[in-house]
């Protein structure tokens, strides 16, 4: 039998062993789809990809690279997952892009892997929601429980910790970390990193206030909620330099004990911003 008829033997076995994928899905052999996993019409997926179980994955996507993707995501039509980084020093190089579980991806979102000047991996979480025309760039990281809204852009080595909202046509600069349960506003361009808690606006944006009815949902008590408007006061109202600012919050626990794990992770933020970029004023 010819060296053709081979392959296309194998391709058939594996479409017949996984009902989930469609007959017009071009998948390449070495790919690790789980039998409880679907790939859509027209989906082309690359020989080092791995689909978990119970993803589905629409029409018309790209998933290429050294893509990892976990359980029960939704990936929606026309989605481009894996590519090369924009990244002129990418040489070809193994680097991965890896998806955790219970992820909405909606329609024309771009994930890149990562690049070797990044540690080689772009990396989102669980249970995140994100909306169409997202652009992760290599080496993003991304938490848990994130709500990006359409058109957030991310740049390269940007983090993004756990419970942060992006409002719509968000841009982050490059490098720049975003810290928990911070949230953004439509059209915010973040140059500065973010703290925990904040809520910014603004090109460059600048601080407004903090999450704090977002705390509330999230079963926050009172002395935590207040904790953090006394973590704002410091920040943002009084005047203080970055360094008594964070002496002040240090502080917080002894009038807020149930607050210590806030102030250890702003405290644990702010002592990681470079001065030369410094945080949202």
């Amino acid at each position: 039998m010819h060296h053709a008829d081979h392959r296309l033997r194998r391709a058939e076995q594996r479409l017949s062993s996984n009902a989930g994928i469609h007959p017009t899905a071009l998948v390449a052999e070495g790919a690790r789809i789980d039998p409880s996993a679907s790939i859509g019409p027209y989906t082309v997926v690359g020989p080092h990809v791995t689909i978990g179980a119970g993803t589905t994955v629409g029409a018309h996507c790209v998933i290429e690279g050294h893509t990892t993707i976990g359980r029960d995501n939704r990936i929606f039509q026309f989605n481009s997952l894996g590519a090369v980084p924009q990244d002129k020093k990418y040489a070809g190089e193994p680097c991965e892009l890896r998806i955790g579980d219970r992820n909405t991806i909606r329609e024309f979102c771009t994930f890149n892997i990562g690049s070797p000047g990044g540690g080689g991996v772009t990396a989102i979480g669980d249970d995140n929601w994100i909306m169409a025309y997202v652009h992760l760039a290599h080496d993003v990281r991304v938490g848990n429980h994130t709500i990006f809204a359409n058109n957030s852009q991310l740049a390269g080595h940007v983090e993004v910790d756990d419970w942060v909202i992006l409002g719509g046509f968000t841009v982050v600069h490059q490098f720049v970390r975003i810290g928990a349960h911070g949230m953004t506003a439509m059209c915010s361009l973040l140059f500065a990193d973010q703290p925990p808690f904040v809520m910014s606006q603004g090109q460059p944006a600048g601080a407004r206030s903090m999450n704090f009815e977002g705390l509330r949902r999230r079963g926050f008590s009172a002395d935590r909620i207040a904790a953090v408007k006394a973590m704002h006061k410091a920040l943002y109202r009084d005047g203080l330099t970055l360094d008594a600012a964070r002496e002040r919050i240090a502080a917080l626990p002894e009038r807020f004990p149930d607050a210590q794990p806030d102030v250890d992770r702003m405290l644990d933020f702010l002592a990681a911003v470079p001065p030369q970029r410094g945080i949202v004023r």
